[in-house]
């Protein structure tokens, strides 16, 4: 008799898709005579908020969820504490979970959980350096005068001076000139203070020394 069964996948960049795990799992659900009923499939961090995984684990505690097959343990959860408090969880409540990458997983006995632990360690770390070595890279960048981040949107300062000068508020003005509210003040209120504090500083030397 086949098992129904669901495949949670997720990916964690756009430039990723979740067809690459599907093949993986269609053979293993086949292998272990599984009929797969549902699919949650997403596209986010396991660090942020992830609604299909939140529907599978409200599926899981429904009693929805038998036997959830999964491409490998970091899927679930990327942390140690994250990817352990998953699986005993879906333990608990009578779900069987099947890896590709961990055909350890689905074993029973007391070295399971250990092995669980280890796992999750080692999907933490990597995701650890990873973002070590992102950070090393943005740093290499900074010492070879990249400059990093969004560019700079500068505006015609002229023609938004001169639609200030004939009564236009900032809205319109932003409007017009297809910048947001905050560009527009930036550049005529920021700049005039900025020419008007070294007025205001010559003049107060020159009162000190009259």
């Amino acid at each position: 008799m086949n098992t129904p069964a669901c495949i949670y996948l997720r990916v964690s960049t756009d430039d990723q898709s979740v067809e690459n795990q599907l093949p993986d799992l269609e053979r293993l659900a086949e292998a272990r005579g599984y009929v797969i009923k549902h699919t949650y499939s997403e596209n986010v961090s396991a660090v942020k908020q992830r609604p299909e995984y939140e529907r599978m684990m409200n599926a899981a505690h429904a009693g929805k969820v038998r036997v959830l097959l999964v491409w490998s343990l970091d899927r679930l959860h990327r942390s140690m504490i994250g990817a352990i408090q998953t699986v005993l969880e879906l333990d608990r409540l009578g779900v069987r979970v099947v890896s590709v990458r961990e055909p350890w997983l689905d074993t029973s006995g007391p070295v399971r959980a250990l092995l669980v632990a280890i796992f999750g360690w080692v999907g933490e770390q990597e995701r650890l350096r990873i973002s070590d070595r992102t950070r090393a890279g943005l740093e290499r960048a900074r010492r070879r005068g990249v400059r990093l981040g969004r560019p700079g949107f500068e505006i015609d300062l002229v023609k938004a001076r001169a639609l200030r000068e004939a009564g236009k508020s900032f809205r319109v003005i932003a409007t017009e000139m297809n910048v947001s509210v905050g560009k527009v003040h930036e550049a005529l209120v920021g700049r005039a203070r900025v020419r008007q504090t070294p007025r205001k500083a010559c003049a107060a030397e020159a009162r000190s020394s009259g």
